[in-house]
């Protein structure tokens, strides 16, 4: 597999006006930032999107700006990733059994920062925090959504990861290990089910962009020269759509160097 040349086909992605129409597609951090920036895209593109993610305003006002642009309706789960159990994973994912039948897709963005710090002063409850939020909480919600996933003809798991994730940097402590443990679940995942269902499963390293999270990390940085959230859809929009069928186990970034 050549992994540069997918990596450009993702990049350069035209999707078609049309490439999600039908599809029901969940996003995590649905609020703000990537996650609120691919959830109207997708919607632009035809998807019924469900917006997970733990601050109620800031869903509904993503629900007006779809609904407002001619959007398919979509469907709110509000939902604090920090303290939800796998019972509550269960629950939601029975309502979405209930409402639509199936899933075609899960863009997993949801994350939390945590400290920059040394490991040796690192606290005990924000790396359990950032685990919570990173880790447990993806990994229970993608075990609650699988057999809605498995009832798609052409199913989807994408996770926004991290380069952290792929070689730990001093002081990015539990957000490093959390990126790690992501890309190790996605691969696990992608192996589980290429032979067993037509789920595709694969991360993404989103670059340096004009996110919330990246001004507590880097908050001397110019935030005028970095990319845009929506200037960085188009990878997003290949690896949760039709057109990546023959992508499965990889990981791409959207800004590569």
């Amino acid at each position: 597999m050549d992994i540069k040349a997918i990596n450009d086909r993702a990049v350069g992605y035209q999707c078609p006006p049309d490439a999600f129409k039908d599809r029901v597609i969940l996003v995590t951090g649905a609020g703000a930032g990537i996650g609120r920036a691919v959830a109207l895209a997708l919607a632009a593109h035809g998807a019924t999107v469900i917006l997970l993610g733990r601050t109620q305003a800031k869903l509904e006002a993503v629900y007006d700006q779809i609904k407002a642009a001619g959007g398919a309706e979509p469907a709110l789960a509000p939902v604090n990733m920090e303290v939800a159990r796998p019972e509550d994973y269960r629950e939601l994912a029975n309502l979405f059994d209930k409402e639509f039948g199936r899933l075609d897709g899960v863009l997993h963005n949801a994350s939390v920062l945590g400290d920059l710090t040394p490991l040796d002063r690192y606290g005990a409850d924000t790396w359990d925090s950032v685990m919570r939020v990173n880790v447990n909480g993806a990994f229970y919600l993608t075990q609650a959504l699988l057999p809605l996933l498995r009832h798609s003809e052409d199913g989807r798991i994408l996770f926004t990861s991290s380069s952290v994730g792929r070689r730990g940097r001093a002081f990015w402590g539990a957000y490093a290990a959390s990126k790690a443990a992501t890309e190790n679940l996605a691969q696990t995942l992608a192996d589980e089910l290429e032979n067993t269902s037509r789920i595709r499963t694969n991360t993404l390293n989103p670059g340096a962009t004009r996110t919330d999270m990246r001004a507590l990390a880097y908050p001397g940085e110019d935030p005028a020269t970095l990319k845009t959230p929506a200037q960085i859809v188009a990878p997003y929009l290949f690896l949760l759509g039709p057109d990546s069928a023959d992508v499965n186990g990889v990981s791409l970034d959207a800004q590569p160097k």
